[in-house]
């Protein structure tokens, strides 16, 4: 009989929890290597009803079912490829496809479906995965849904979940899966020595420069990756060489390297040892690549080079040396290459990572939905002043880790109402737009009022509006002063200067002589300013202000109008308003 860790006990009853109060999909987020099949086992073991595991490879399938019965717990398999169709035991594994075209009579009696890798899932579509679950509903309706992952996030869609069981609201789009109801940590694993310890190399000798594709803003393109590499191509051997110095030094048993193409794949195996490295990419034959994953896994070569096809499903635990290759956007895939290194191995006692790509992830950092807007930011910890909830935003700390500044929008907070269970949102906005027709708070690049509906002018648009007018004048700040002055009738007041590179300047004033003004200096000026704007401090002089200058920030552009013989400021951009950031 098997024995639970704690975690993984914690993770079973937190889904028996759940699927007592809703039925709605749920995932549970599990590291690589933190023994999943227990936790199916234990579920399988507490249901009423028949458990149904879905895969989408093979090899997932044929891994989890061989895991499963190592623990004398009786199942089956119902896969083509793996020549196997069984359907009379309580626990069944099977591929997607070969489940989708399965017959009627094989749906009874299922009471939970458990989907592996379950941020493959489509939300919407006519997919093999929506095909097998309205099978299963059409002959049980209360049929429960939990997808395990490793990664809950995905390129061009984010979070796969709405609400995370730390109550945060990932996502305000609505999701197949609804609530996380379990999150491991990658560092606990490690910290408790389930894992391997990763050790991070980071520009080993070099590294291939792909800043122009996280400076564009959006998500880059395979033939951009591939233009990058063509002009440095000159850095792969130095690159493959440092691989194989380190490899040999250190005595390496096996090194996985992910490269960015079937080009590049190619071209890093001419630099490898002919007789110790091969390649696995897309097109690879199934019975070739099964033949090299098990060659590899008997140690029979060093080096294998692969292109995405060995970050899922893919069990080898000697491997103790990862080389990144290839430009990532997500840290959750990146979270996921290293975990292919570090499953625990006898006579294992770390894992080398050498990061070739400088794009800076981090192993343990979590994933933060915005993106990140310099590439000097780091994830930074940020307790909302409205709800209390710590949120995850890009930022700057000193060296002391204090939050000196951050890039965050919106409170991701929320609570389930114990009634209802609904899902009730914070909304607090750090940073916001206001709509000059109602008043309302809106996101900072929303291009409609969410109350009104009034058409809201984004930055980009006043940017252009005003460099084509002949009475507005676009400044690139370099330096901003505060000083205390005196109007004509002796009212003292605060006179903000934004100073350009060549020390000219533009200015505005603020008075405090009541409480209008003070709300209109807020207004205008403090909320944006603020390097962390859930602080509002109640400015009530100028020389409160001038006392802690050092809590404002510069704007990236500062818009200015002429008025009679002078020049008023009007508007102020800062670089999460642009969509290039």
């Amino acid at each position: 009989m098997y024995q639970l860790r704690d975690y993984q006990q914690a993770a079973a009853e937190q889904v028996i929890r759940y699927f007592k109060r809703k039925r709605e999909p749920a995932v549970v987020v599990l590291p690589t290597g933190a023994g999943k099949s227990l936790v199916i086992a234990e579920l399988a073991r507490l249901a009423k009803g028949r458990v149904l595991i879905l895969a989408h490879v093979k090899e997932l399938v044929e891994q989890n079912y061989q895991k499963y019965v190592a623990h004398g717990l009786p199942a089956g398999i119902f896969s083509a490829s793996l020549g196997k169709k069984d359907w009379n035991q309580k626990a069944i594994f099977g591929s997607v496809q070969s489940i989708a075209r399965a017959p009627a009579e094989f749906f009874e009696d299922f009471s939970l479906l458990i989907i592996d890798e379950c941020h493959r899932v489509a939300d919407e579509g006519e997919t093999q995965y929506q095909e097998v679950m309205k099978k299963l509903r059409e002959k049980n309706p209360t049929l429960c849904v939990l997808g395990l992952t490793a990664t809950p996030y995905r390129l061009g869609l984010g979070w796969i979940y709405e609400y995370s069981q730390a109550g945060e609201l990932k996502t305000e789009q609505p999701r197949f899966f609804k609530q996380c109801v379990y999150e491991l940590p990658l560092s606990y694993m490690i910290k408790n020595r389930y894992l391997t310890p990763p050790v991070k190399i980071d520009h080993p000798v070099t590294s291939y420069d792909f800043s122009e594709l996280t400076e564009k803003g959006r998500m880059y393109t395979a033939a951009e990756v591939e233009e990058i590499l063509k002009t440095q191509k000159r850095l792969t051997p130095l690159i493959i060489n440092n691989i194989v110095d380190i490899a040999e030094r250190f005595h390496r048993q096996g090194v996985m390297i992910f490269s960015a193409s079937v080009r590049h794949a190619e071209e890093i195996m001419t630099y490898l040892p002919k007789d110790q490295a091969r390649l696995v990419v897309g097109g690879t034959e199934i019975s070739e690549r099964d033949r090299t994953v098990e060659d590899f896994k008997q140690k029979k070569f060093k080096y294998v080079v692969n292109v995405s096809v060995l970050t899922t499903g893919f069990d080898a635990p000697h491997v103790d040396m990862i080389a990144i290759l290839r430009p990532t956007e997500s840290n959750s895939l990146y979270q996921q290459i290293i975990g292919r290194g570090l499953r625990l191995s006898e006579g294992k006692k770390e894992c080398y990572v050498l990061d070739y790509t400088g794009m800076g992830h981090d192993i343990y950092a979590p994933e933060i939905s915005d993106r990140r807007p310099k590439k000097d930011t780091v994830p930074v910890f940020v307790p909302c002043p409205q709800c209390g909830f710590e949120n995850s935003f890009w930022g700057y700390t000193n060296e002391d880790g204090e939050v000196l500044e951050h890039f965050g929008r919106k409170c991701r907070g929320a609570v389930e109402d114990p009634a209802t269970l609904e899902i009730k949102k914070c909304g607090f906005r750090f940073r916001l737009k206001l709509c000059h027709s109602c008043g309302a708070e809106n996101d900072l690049t929303a291009q409609a009022c969410t109350e009104c509906h009034a058409t809201l002018v984004d930055a980009e648009a006043k940017l252009k509006q005003a460099r084509l007018s002949k009475d507005a004048h676009v400044m690139t700040p370099d330096r901003i002063t505060f000083e205390e002055r005196t109007d004509k009738n002796g009212k003292p007041f605060l006179e903000i200067r934004y100073y350009d590179y060549d020390g000219q300047y533009i200015s505005e004033a603020h008075f405090f002589g009541s409480p209008a003004s003070i709300k209109k200096f807020n207004v205008n000026f403090l909320r944006s300013h603020l390097k962390k704007p859930e602080l509002a401090p109640g400015f009530q002089n100028p020389f409160d202000v001038i006392q802690y200058k050092v809590l404002f920030r510069l704007p990236a552009f500062v818009i200015a109008r002429k008025k009679d013989k002078y020049w008023q400021v009007t508007e102020k951009v800062f670089s999460e308003e642009l969509t290039r950031g």
